[in-house]
C-alpha cells in the first residue's frame, strides 16, 4: 500500500469542499432537522431513543455517499487514462486498490464521526456498545457500497458518473426506508432495494429488528432479511463491475 498515493488522494478530497458538504454537512443537517429538533426525538426505541435511530440512518446515508463518490471517481480515473500513467510506475494494481479502499474508509469515517458527535451533543441516547456496533456496521456496509460507485464510473466513463451515482442514492434512500418510515406495498418494495439491507443492519443493535411504519404498526424482521439483501446486492454489483471492466479491456 503506497502512502504517497493515499496522502495525495486525501489532500485532493480535503480540497473538494462541495463534495464534503454533500458527504458530511448535509446528512448532519438532516439529522438535526428531522431528528434532534423534533419533539419525539427523546422517545424510547429499543436500546436507545428515536434521535439515535435517525442519527444512524443519516450516518448510513452520508457514509454510503462518501464511498460511492470515491468508487465512482476511481473508475473514471482509470478509464480516462490515469491507469496508463500508473502503469509506468512501480505501483501494482493491488497497492492501488488497497490505497483506494483505505481512502474510502477514511472518507466514510468523516460523516459517521461528525453525525455521531452531533448526536451525542443533541440528546441521542443508547447503550455504549450500540453506538460502537452501529458505527462499525455503517462503516463496513458503506465500504461494500464503493462497488456501486465503480459500476457507475465504469458505465458512464465521465465526471457525470459520480453525480449520477450520488443522485440515484437519494432515490434509493427514500425507497430504502432511510428518510421516512414506509409501510404496506412500499415497505415490501424497499426490501429489494440496495440501501435497505445496510441501514436495517446498522439499526439492528438498537432496534433488534423491530420497527414502526407510517401507520403506527409495530413489526419485527428477522436478521437474515437484511443480511440476504446485502449479500445479494454485493454479488450483483461485484458481477457488474467485473463485466464492465472486461468490456472496457475488450474495447481497448
Amino acid at each position: 500500500m503506497n502512502p504517497t498515493i493515499i496522502s495525495l488522494e486525501l489532500k485532493r478530497l480535503a480540497r473538494d469542499y462541495v463534495g464534503l458538504f454533500f458527504i458530511a454537512v448535509l446528512p448532519a443537517f438532516m439529522y438535526v432537522v428531522f431528528g434532534a429538533a423534533q419533539t419525539f426525538a427523546q422517545e424510547d426505541i429499543g436500546r436507545g431513543n428515536v434521535a439515535l435511530y435517525i442519527m444512524i440512518s443519516m450516518a448510513v446515508y452520508g457514509a454510503v455517499t462518501a464511498t460511492v463518490s470515491v468508487g465512482g471517481s476511481s473508475a473514471v480515473e482509470r478509464m480516462q487514462g490515469w491507469g496508463r500513467q500508473l502503469g509506468l510506475t512501480p505501483l501494482r494494481d493491488a497497492s492501488y486498490v488497497g490505497a483506494k479502499a483505505l481512502v474510502a474508509m477514511v472518507v466514510a469515517c468523516i460523516p459517521i464521526g461528525l453525525i455521531y458527535a452531533i448526536g451525542s451533543a443533541t440528546g441521542a441516547k443508547g447503550d455504549a456498545w450500540v453506538w460502537l456496533a452501529t458505527a462499525g456496521i455503517t462503516l463496513f456496509g458503506a465500504c461494500l457500497f464503493a462497488l456501486y460507485g465503480l459500476v457507475f464510473g465504469l458505465a458512464f466513463k465521465s465526471e457525470s458518473a459520480v453525480g449520477a451515482a450520488s443522485g440515484s442514492l437519494v432515490i434509493f434512500a427514500f425507497l430504502g426506508n432511510i428518510f421516512i418510515p414506509l409501510s404496506g406495498v412500499m415497505l415490501t418494495i424497499a426490501k429489494f432495494t440496495p440501501l435497505y439491507g445496510i441501514v436495517s443492519l446498522a439499526r439492528y443493535p438498537l432496534t433488534e429488528g423491530y420497527s414502526v411504519d407510517m401507520d403506527g404498526n409495530l413489526s419485527h424482521e428477522a436478521l437474515w432479511v437484511p443480511l440476504v439483501n446485502v449479500g445479494v446486492w454485493t454479488l450483483i454489483l461485484a458481477l457488474l463491475t467485473v463485466y464492465l471492466v472486461r468490456r472496457g479491456r475488450d474495447r481497448q
